[in-house]
């Protein structure tokens, strides 16, 4: 007995090649794709159910290293596609009972879909991250002012937040959507991205990164992904 996996919803003008999809969750069979309308079509695979019936999922899900493997394998596939005019990923462990139910699910959405496609076709996203750097922060406190300790303290988090805001908007200017994916960081943002101006965003990230450090922070900069953070409205 066998399931069908669904890794994405792929928007393109003409059905993609599967093979250099990459090779996708243990056990499962090769990346093959369905026609969901004209211009979409959707990457699944046969999942026996011994593997990935409803208990065994429950087991799975339990075991994080084990869901670890297979939501890289899972973003692997997805990936795969990013060259495409968009590509929309589904959950991990997204499973229907055929091809024909997976298709009819994803009819019945097609005005979602079509939405999100609007939204994010041609965009990649970019991840940005701003952090202290501890060494260089040291450096700078040493020869600094002494402040008490609680006024020091308020002096810095109101120069991070405001360095890590103007960092935000700046390169939100570079971009079509841009949204924060972790508060409790000094700046943990996506930014959605043309890809007619993913080099204008590189370059204005990468005089960013040069100047905050100089003053004590370090800049990490990860993509191009698909619009991971992009799926739903803001």
């Amino acid at each position: 007995m066998k399931a069908t996996y669904v890794y994405c919803v792929i928007a393109a003008a003409r059905a993609p090649r599967c093979l250099r999809a990459a090779r996708g969750l243990p056990g499962l069979g090769p990346v093959r794709l369905l026609d969901v309308a004209e211009g979409l079509l959707v990457a699944v695979a046969d999942a026996p159910l011994e593997r990935y019936g409803e208990a065994a999922i429950r087991r799975a899900l339990s075991d994080l290293d084990q869901v670890s493997r297979a939501a890289l394998a899972h973003e692997a596939v997805v990936e795969s596609f990013a060259s495409q005019s968009a590509v929309l990923p589904m959950k991990l462990f997204t499973i229907f009972k055929d091809d024909a139910r997976a298709v009819e699910h994803l009819r019945a959405g097609r005005r979602r879909i079509a939405a999100i496609v609007k939204r994010v076709a041609h965009h990649d996203e970019w991840g940005v991250r701003l952090v202290r750097d501890r060494a260089a922060g040291a450096s700078r406190k040493s020869g600094s002012r002494r402040l008490s300790g609680a006024a020091y303290l308020m002096n810095k988090r109101t120069e991070h937040y405001g360095e890590a805001e103007a960092l935000y908007h700046r390169l939100a200017a570079c971009a079509r959507l841009a949204k924060r994916r972790n508060p409790g960081r000094m700046l943990d943002a996506a930014f959605l991205v043309p890809r007619a101006r993913a080099a204008r965003f590189q370059a204005q990230a990468s005089r960013e990164s040069r100047s905050l450090a100089r003053k004590g922070y370090r800049l990490a900069l990860s993509g191009p992904w698909p619009p991971y953070s992009f799926m739903q409205e803001r």
